[in-house]
């Protein structure tokens, strides 16, 4: 669950931080007070999109973090297994925005936006304003049916995925294959020139460094030539105060002085070792200075092959794995060609396996998706009657595709009647604003049986409804909240009134800065802000009467 929201500098909220509890917890508030940027910090925490202006007038940044208490195990796992511990359960969520730039960390650790999603996806799940007009689109509705049916489905959607990215590559190389016997001829013919250009060639794997490095030499020999030439001169016994000439001097010095003195001799060892080092040296030297006197003919041929290779780079590869690589794969290609009806064959014949796979693993989830189908449906009525569909027919139905996906062959789409003796339509086709917003709250109460995930946060999922339906909804927020921990914004007094925990959103204004805050309100404040929603701008003691009243019915409306 959600245990706490901190959040600093973002849009008109100066600094706020709000501990959530259990169950339901509603939140309201004026008009423009700020409810909606409260949950758009959730969003933007879990790696939501940054608008230009998320950032507080005159302030450097923004920030939000969230901290949550998990209990499912498998969750705990999952994010172990990501390397993302959680230390006692807890699991602290950061995001910090610099000028269109952000910061995201998990438990002090950054991570991308990617992973911040998918951590954010096993947490929690929030229903924004619109959501419910996804369901307009039928492709959302066989997402819902397998989220649904996840646990039977286990990892079928991921083989079928697999076995389908199996299928196009080789329907890509069939295709790429299929050709008429004269371009057949023409491919051959090339393909051996490129071979032939390649294996003529002889690359050997890290020559072109090798080379490089001997050009960089060869085409300096000159210059290192006088340079060598130099030092030899300095090291050697021909000039005069050379080191070779000091060092002779020195060790014949020595010689005489261990005369008179024979604890002498060891610096007179030393000097002889010196002498043998600079001798052994200057004849290193000289046989390099030696190597160079062919330098013209070698950096020839040095520079013919760098040619050869470069111009193989220029057309097979940057590298020389690459250029082997290309060759290997050129010539697994020429014999295919000249195999060209026995490749052929076995190409159709892998691709034959491969439908028939696709086929019973398509069938196999397209059955398993009717079968839970017709149980999500059962469900969807019931709860649908729960939020005052009072004779509703509530149905799935079923199609094939034609061809095959990575999903699967199904066309499916919900259909639905709510009034008796009205035809059974597409739901895109019938339902208002308001009851798109009644069935998607249904759907989130069947799935959330289902669902590890302990947190749901509604925003304004009571649009387009009033009276007694608005009850309805109310009792059904309950009704997941037993399970789950809810966060819910409204604008209705019968939701506000099924609160556990009340906050309120408002916004004030010194006439320079505008600051939205968030508080925890107690059971006569709670009453109070009911009555506001009730009563408007004025508030009689009928008003403050009917809100103690939906205060009471609530708290002996829940089940838990």
């Amino acid at each position: 669950m959600l245990l706490n929201l901190h959040v600093k500098n973002f849009a008109i909220i100066d600094e706020v931080d709000v501990t959530f509890k259990d169950n339901l917890n509603i939140l309201t508030g004026e008009t423009g007070a700020g409810k909606s940027i409260i949950i758009g910090s959730v969003n933007v925490a879990l790696g939501g999109k940054i608008s230009k202006d998320i950032i507080r007038k005159g302030a450097d940044y923004a920030l939000v973090e969230l901290l949550f208490q998990i209990e499912d195990e498998h969750t705990l796992k999952v994010l172990s297994d990501m390397d993302l511990p959680a230390e006692d359960g807890q699991v602290i969520i950061s995001r910090r925005i610099m000028n269109n730039k952000s910061i995201c960390k998990i438990n002090g650790q950054s991570v991308t936006a990617g992973i911040l999603k998918e951590v954010a996806g096993l947490l929690i799940d929030i229903h924004g304003q619109h959501e419910h007009q996804s369901l307009l689109y039928k492709e959302k509705h066989l997402e819902i049916v397998d989220r649904f049916a996840k646990n039977t489905l286990g990892d079928l959607k991921k083989q079928l995925e697999a076995e389908y990215k199996e299928y196009i590559t080789l329907r890509n190389k069939l295709s790429e294959l299929k050709i008429d016997e004269d371009k057949r001829l023409r491919e051959i013919s090339f393909l051996e020139y490129e071979i032939n250009e390649i294996k003529t060639a002889a690359l050997k794997t890290g020559e072109d460094e090798i080379l490089s490095a001997e050009y960089k030499k060869l085409s300096n020999a000159k210059i290192i030539a006088e340079g060598l030439n130099n030092v030899y001169d300095w090291m050697s016994y021909q000039i005069t105060d050379s080191a070779g000439d000091n060092i002779g001097r020195s060790v014949k010095q020595l010689m005489k002085l261990t005369e008179y003195d024979d604890s002498l001799s060891g610096l007179y060892n030393q000097i002889i070792d010196i002498e043998t080092l600079v001798n052994d040296f200057n004849r290193d030297l000289s046989e390099y200075t030696a190597d160079m006197n062919n330098h013209e003919d070698d950096l020839s041929l040095t520079e013919q092959r760098l040619n050869l290779i470069n111009h193989l780079k220029s057309k097979y590869g940057s590298t020389l794995e690459d250029i082997l690589k290309y060759c290997d794969n050129s010539e697994d290609k020429l014999s295919q060609y000249n195999n060209y009806e026995e490749t052929m064959a076995a190409l159709a014949k892998q691709l034959e396996l491969k439908e028939n796979k696709l086929k019973e693993l398509s069938g196999k989830l397209s059955s398993i998706r009717k079968e839970k189908a017709a149980e999500l449906t059962a469900k969807m009525r019931e709860a649908l009657i729960d939020l005052n569909f009072i004779d509703v027919k509530f149905e799935m139905v079923f199609n094939e595709i034609g061809h095959f996906t990575a999903g699967g062959i199904d066309d499916a789409e919900f259909l639905i009647s709510t009034n008796p003796g009205e035809e059974i339509k597409p739901l895109s086709k019938v339902a208002s604003g308001g009851e798109l917003s009644r069935v998607m709250l249904a759907i989130k109460s069947v799935l959330a049986d289902k669902d590890e995930i302990e947190t749901l946060i509604f925003d304004e999922i009571d649009v387009g409804v009033s009276g007694r339906t608005a009850q309805k909804v109310s009792e059904k927020l309950s009704m997941i909240a037993g399970t789950h921990q809810v966060l819910c914004i409204t604008h209705l007094p019968q939701i506000a009134a099924m609160a556990d925990s009340h906050y309120i959103i408002e916004k004030t204004t010194d006439g320079i800065t505008t600051k939205t805050s968030i508080r925890n309100l107690k059971e006569k404040e709670s009453i109070d802000e009911i009555a506001r929603i009730l009563g408007g701008a004025v508030i009689t003691e009928t008003v403050m009467q009917s809100a103690k009243e939906m205060k009471e019915l609530a708290k002996t409306t829940k089940k838990y």
